[in-house]
């Protein structure tokens, strides 16, 4: 890519890209040659491989409604740089709260301030960023793909009512959406993991995996970065609306 001007390379904004799908995502769009600008609560890990690393991440709690927009307007003034062009938008930044030693948050348990905190890390941000963005990302046609959830369709044994409704919503956010965007030229669609071999994993993980997976394996976060990658690209140049599961066949 070194013949590639800056201002001609395609473009990632992705949140929560600190680790697990996040980082294998920015893994597989870096080394196609796309510019990354990364989004997480935590400062830039030393342990990032992509070119332009701390210049292009935002450290920003989507928790914040007053901080998310601050950082998207960061956010447009580095696209000015590529003719104010975004390529594709990920939101894959999210939270699960749990009880004391790990326990999952039912309905009844789960205190309203942390409600309102995953809705607006869950939910809300991905919208907010989308719409905040939307001219840059019609400029390039781009995509959007927000990550969902298995748990958003089901009662999951450990993510907790609050995030697996707020999966939910954010599935049904992806087709009004994908109608809303889509006559602007820029696609919207969704990906639904399932058990992701990452470092939130619960224990008792592995009986769901005996049980519930018909492959008897957990899913790789590079496995899903793939898919993320297919739908912002010319591959998936007439999918709109969909959501993707990656889960092994466990939601069969």
């Amino acid at each position: 890519m070194a013949s590639q001007s800056n201002a001609e390379r395609k473009t990632l904004i992705l949140t929560g890209a600190s680790r697990g799908i996040g980082h294998a995502t920015v893994k597989r769009f870096a080394s196609a040659g796309w510019r990354l600008i990364t989004c997480s609560r935590q400062p830039f890990p030393e342990n990032c491989p992509w070119e332009m690393g701390p210049e292009d991440h935002i450290q920003v709690d989507l928790a914040d409604a007053d901080g998310t927009l601050q950082a998207i307007g960061l956010m447009r003034k580095r696209l000015e740089a590529q003719d104010s062009r975004l390529n594709a938008l990920v939101n894959n930044a999210a939270i699960s709260p749990k009880g004391p030693d790990g326990v999952r948050l039912g309905s009844i348990e789960t205190p309203l301030a942390d409600w309102q905190r995953v809705f607006q890390v869950n939910f809300f941000a991905p919208i907010m960023l989308a719409r905040g963005l939307i001219a840059e990302l019609a400029t390039a046609r781009g995509a959007v793909v927000n990550v969902t959830s298995i748990a958003g369709g089901r009662v999951h044994p450990f993510a907790g009512a609050a995030y697996a409704t707020s999966k939910s919503a954010l599935a049904a956010l992806t087709r009004e959406m994908a109608a809303d965007f889509g006559p602007r030229g820029i696609r919207v669609n969704a990906i639904s993991p399932g058990e992701i071999d990452t470092a939130i994993l619960s224990p008792g993980t592995d009986r769901i995996v005996r049980e519930q997976i018909p492959l008897r394996r957990l899913g790789e976060p590079e496995e899903v970065a793939k898919a993320i990658y297919f739908l912002c690209t010319d591959q998936s140049s007439y999918v709109n609306g969909a959501e993707l599961h990656i889960n092994g066949g466990q939601h069969v």
